[in-house]
């Protein structure tokens, strides 16, 4: 009795204190949807480029609200790592499916789907790094290449039915 409570309880208190929970598992549940993540990403570089603005804007003001700035900067640092959590934990360990070298075609959209996804982590690190608006567009470009790369085989039918 009491080493069944003992683990109920480190259970309990282990699940309080875990970082986070993600919204979509890890495991092959097959429900996907690609199109809602590429949107969410999107959505995300747009609130990087909200806060990158606001920034500039309060710097450059004569009584600088440290509040508000410390805001946005933490605005911005969180959708970034929401982009990178994306390419990583959904699309490069669930979605993206290796290719043999000898199978060319499939091994070049496989490369080009890893190296757009990469460039997206990258330029979403740089995002955090500074306010240069430079990588909110590379951030954009390397999301519309990965679509390209991806969704030639990945896209759904009217009904949500995955091809």
């Amino acid at each position: 009795m009491k080493k069944s409570f003992l683990f109920l309880l480190l259970f309990l208190v282990s699940f309080a204190f875990s970082k986070s929970m993600s919204a979509h598992c890890e495991v092959p549940c097959g429900i996907y949807n690609d199109e809602l993540r590429v949107e969410l990403i999107n959505e995300h570089i747009q609130t990087i480029e909200k806060a990158m603005n606001q920034i500039i804007e309060l710097q450059g003001t004569e009584a600088i609200n440290y509040n508000q700035l410390v805001r946005w900067i933490n605005t911005k640092e969180l959708h970034a790592n929401l982009i990178q959590e994306i390419a990583e934990q959904y699309f490069l360990t669930q979605r993206v499916k290796f290719a043999d070298p000898a199978d060319g075609e499939n091994y070049n959209k496989y490369i080009t789907q890893l190296s757009t996804l990469h460039h997206l982590i990258v330029y979403a690190m740089k995002a955090k790094q500074s306010t240069d608006i430079l990588q909110v567009e590379n951030m954009r470009k390397s999301l519309t290449a990965f679509e390209d790369a991806y969704f030639e085989e990945h896209r759904h039918d009217v009904e949500g039915e995955h091809k």
